[in-house]
């Protein structure tokens, strides 16, 4: 599964251009303002975050300072801007950015400095195996095994498998899931994470006794991974 990217940027024709150079390792969503942008970040769907300060309703430095204060989330956060000065730059990093980039820009610096971050947070590797316990997941060939044993699964079971793997031992929501999996406006119903889970349990159960997914009750699911 491809990492996920917030890009809030009110010009509608550069947030296209980020959108469209990332779309090789990353799948984005666009705010083309500050305030929308914030609601959509603190939904902890995402994986980074690629933020203008000059925004409308809601500029960028409130939004980063709420991020980080408030809704404490941790996402990797790039600003993009044209502010350049060392005030400016300074204000970006003292507020929680972990890196900023000032227009214009080149295409290669941006997409390098992105994947540094998410190289730097486990979600970008060299590496097309995700291991994690007696799963191994090979990204690239969308393929599964457990201890050796192959395990089919359809499209979305293994997206939904891949960001429980991404996320061991961490409680995920239902909204989280459908979130980040079927996107937010999909019209498809929110028990469609139900049938996966339900799903994806029962083709598990071909390989291995051990329930690794958990049902908590009101709260959502936990991918139990002994450490």
């Amino acid at each position: 599964m491809q990492a996920n990217i917030l890009i809030v940027e009110d010009d509608t024709i550069l947030a296209n251009d980020i959108a469209e150079m990332i779309t090789p390792f990353a799948s984005s969503t666009i705010a083309h303002d500050g305030e929308n942008g914030e609601l959509l970040g603190k939904n902890g769907i995402f994986d980074l975050a690629i933020l203008d300060l000059m925004l409308p309703q809601e500029n960028g430095y409130d939004v980063l300072g709420h991020w980080r204060t408030e809704q404490h989330l941790e996402l990797p956060i790039l600003i993009l801007t044209a502010k350049d000065t060392l005030t400016d730059k300074l204000r970006g990093f003292n507020l929680g950015a972990d890196d900023y980039l000032t227009k214009p820009f080149h295409r290669e610096e941006l997409i390098a400095r992105i994947k540094a971050l998410l190289k730097r947070s486990g979600l970008l590797s060299d590496e097309t195996l995700l291991q994690v316990a007696d799963f191994t997941i090979d990204l690239n060939r969308r393929t599964v095994t457990y201890k050796k044993q192959s395990l089919q699964l359809n499209g979305k079971e293994f997206d939904l498998l891949v960001y429980f793997a991404q996320n061991p031992n961490v409680i995920i929501t239902k909204e989280r899931i459908f979130d980040r999996l079927w996107g937010f406006e999909s019209e498809t119903a929110l028990t469609v994470v139900e049938v996966y889970i339900s799903n994806l349990r029962k083709k598990l159960k071909t390989v291995t006794a051990d329930q690794s997914i958990k049902t908590l009750r009101n709260v959502g699911y936990l991918f139990e991974v002994n450490k």
